[in-house]
């Protein structure tokens, strides 16, 4: 009752596209893709940052043990 039908969706569809027009709406949606690759792209590097330092963590972990390792083995 209080939802919006499809037809009501088509015909809001058909008004924006004969006020903006397809040329307008077809650079408005390059424009909005554009700004969600960047807004994605901006993100990749601080998850790669975080993938570094983590990787970085587990090698001087792994380096410890195995100083760890040999000094337990010289003291025996």
């Amino acid at each position: 009752m209080g939802g919006i039908s499809i037809w009501q969706l088509l015909i809001i569809l058909l008004i924006v596209v004969l006020v903006f027009g397809s040329k307008k709406l077809s650079s408005l949606g390059k424009d909005l893709g554009g700004a969600v690759k960047g807004f994605k792209d901006e993100l990749t590097p601080e998850e790669k940052a975080q993938e570094a330092v983590k990787t970085v963590e587990d090698k001087t972990d792994n380096k410890a043990e195995s100083v760890k390792a040999e000094e337990k083995s010289k003291a025996e």
